[in-house]
């Protein structure tokens, strides 16, 4: 397969932190690569140098193959507020598709506006300044998308999408033939879409075959046999040490050589593989927790003409863990907000209902939106607690760095450690993976698995959710909450049951009625003819039965081929082939029920 990529002796430092140092590394045609490290060793910073807003402290080289057409999707979208949906996407398209014809702009502009369907943004003239964070990324996702490119570059393009977003965007590109190179923590996308992972890990790049999975097997027999090779050489250390002081007289003349090679393997004997990790331990207690939580009695919450919630009445229990999903805008993190006591008097939403707070509960709020930090203050300005700050991560060399020069997974972290410390008896967690690395994410999980409070968690990570929740509340929209007992995995299960039986109920309704338009047919014809109808023929039997087995067939493969036409992950090409389908299939349906009818009138 031809090299899409190939990177060489490539390097990045901020000041004294080294992030990576001379790597390199080759990305084929067809590859898919999660890039995966912990949060502050740049992975961004990678992003941006591939993307040429960035450069390489050592040089190096980067070699694109000619003629690929490449998108890159960053974390952050830059867009003109007061432009449409669609005015803002072909703007900023507009590099690549100044060179086309009408007829391929045209087509352009037709995927455009079936992945903003896709992504549920039905309305192209909606103005930019309208959307939320997971809106206009949704927007561009879309223009990234519609670009048909042969290798993508991604950073972090699950962050602020709501799980259908999600599902969607995994399901488009699991089954897409282009290359791509992403950053993503979030798991399940990680295992459906890609085929290798690269992890970025003291400066060097690792690649491994496989799924996450695999990842984490290779990744633990590479540190083992590290630092087994290190046990080695200290062994041999050990012999050269005793060499050298038994005898004196090697000091001088051959054996300088063995002297030399001694400080190089001391060297290496002191090289031993730790993994840094953030410690939840000193954060394991909270606040007594008494019977009462928060008890919600008809909650309904209007903002102008538009429903949030529609009297909502739960009484929240002790200890329990409850995901909370839905679409972006559904109204989740106005939910919290309205539990929390953040709804005010002057905000210019209706809310009608009443709340009860237990007079024990302590509450943590963890916002999706982060913490209004002051770029100037440093880490130990907001946090003024060294035992504390180094279990999160933050050595004795990060206490002074001001906040402004923090990765966004950093100030995530500390935003985490000032919510944690003041030990909540509720903590409530709005998106609380975004940013975070797989590492603190797999920690932060088993922390909240032994929380010993009431736990609420808005979340578009199936894992995080999988993993920890009891039951969910899914925000349906208009106002609509429905409690589902069991893991996301399980009502998604559950979801796609529901969808199959009532497809399956459809095709039997409709062959229910296409017999007994034929019957009402058949009677009709009869009473106009007063001859005895003729028995038929075996054969004629036999086609008949064969007949009723093809419409049947020909309805079903109508109904699938319908319901991929409108997914809108469809090429073009693939969109005219069913198209044209779907078109025989009627034909051949019409021909078929009017032999069908014809041997009805011999019964």
């Amino acid at each position: 397969m031809a090299s899409y990529l190939q990177i060489e002796n490539i390097s990045k430092s901020y000041g004294h932190k080294v992030l990576f140092e001379h790597i390199g590394f080759n990305i084929n045609e067809g590859d898919k690569i999660a890039l995966i490290a912990p949060n502050g060793t740049g992975k961004t910073s990678l992003m941006r140098i591939l993307a040429g807003k960035d450069k390489s402290d050592s040089g190096g080289k980067i070699m694109f193959l000619k003629d690929i057409k490449i998108a890159f999707l960053e974390q952050e979208y830059d867009f003109e507020p007061e432009r449409s949906i669609f005015d803002q996407i072909m703007s900023s398209s507009s590099a690549f598709t100044g060179h086309l014809d009408q007829e391929h702009l045209w087509e352009y502009e037709r995927r455009v506006l079936k992945f903003l369907t896709n992504f549920n943004l039905p309305d192209p003239q909606q103005k930019m300044k309208e959307l939320s964070g997971g809106e206009v990324k949704r927007v561009a996702l879309t223009q990234m998308l519609a670009s048909e490119a042969e290798f993508f570059i991604m950073d972090e393009p699950t962050n602020h999408l709501d799980i259908d977003a999600i599902e969607f965007l995994e399901g488009y590109l699991s089954r897409s033939r282009c290359t791509l190179l992403m950053v993503t923590h979030d798991r399940y996308f990680l295992d459906r879409v890609c085929n290798i992972v690269m992890e970025m890990d003291h400066g060097a790049v690792y690649t491994y075959k496989g799924n996450y999975q695999n990842f984490l097997e290779k990744r633990e027999e590479r540190i083992a046999n590290y630092n087994a090779e290190t046990d080695k050489v200290r062994n041999i250390l050990r012999r050269e040490l005793e060499w050298i002081r038994s005898t004196p007289c090697a000091r001088t003349g051959k054996a300088r050589y063995r002297i030399n090679a001694f400080y190089d393997l001391k060297d290496r004997a002191s090289q031993v593989y730790t993994q840094k990790q953030v410690s939840m331990e000193a954060m394991k207690g909270s606040t007594r927790l008494g019977t009462k939580i928060i008890n919600c009695r008809n909650l309904s919450f209007f903002y102008g003409d538009k429903c949030y919630l529609d009297s909502f009445t739960y009484n929240f229990q002790r200890y329990e863990k409850v995901g909370i999903v839905g679409r972006n805008g559904a109204g989740k993190s106005t939910f919290l907000n309205i539990l929390t006591g953040r709804f005010f008097e002057n905000d210019p939403g209706i809310l009608i209902g009443t709340i009860e707070r237990g007079e024990s509960l302590k509450t943590g709020y963890y916002h999706q939106s982060g913490m209004a930090f002051n770029p100037e203050d440093t880490v130990l300005d907001v946090v003024n607690d060294t035992w504390l700050l180094n279990r999160f991560l933050f050595p004795h060399d990060m206490l002074n760095n001001r906040i402004g020069t923090l990765s966004g997974g950093e100030r995530r972290r500390l935003y985490l450690l000032t919510i944690l410390m003041q030990q909540p008896n509720l903590l409530i967690l709005d998106e609380p993976t975004n940013d975070l690395d797989i590492v603190t994410l797999n920690i932060l999980e088993e922390y909240l698995k032994e929380f010993s409070g009431s736990l609420i968690i808005v979340s578009h990570d199936r894992h995080f959710l999988d993993k920890l929740v009891d039951h969910l509340f899914i925000f349906c929209g208009d106002g609509v909450v429905k409690d589902f007992v069991g893991s996301y995995s399980e009502y998604r299960e559950y979801i796609k049951e529901y969808e199959a039986e009532q497809r399956s109920k459809a095709r039997a309704e409709e062959k229910a009625a296409r017999e007994k338009a034929a019957k009402e047919t058949a009677n009709s014809a009869e009473s106009d003819r007063q001859p005895k109808k003729k028995k038929l023929t075996y054969k004629e039997q036999r086609e008949l039965e064969q007949l009723e087995k093809d419409l049947d067939a020909l309805a079903a493969e109508k109904a699938e081929l319908e319901e991929q036409l409108g997914s809108g992950t469809l090429p073009y090409e693939r969109l005219q082939a069913v198209s044209e389908r779907i078109g025989q299939i009627m034909e051949q349906t019409d021909e078929k029920e009017m032999r069908w009818l014809e041997l009805n009138d011999g019964l």
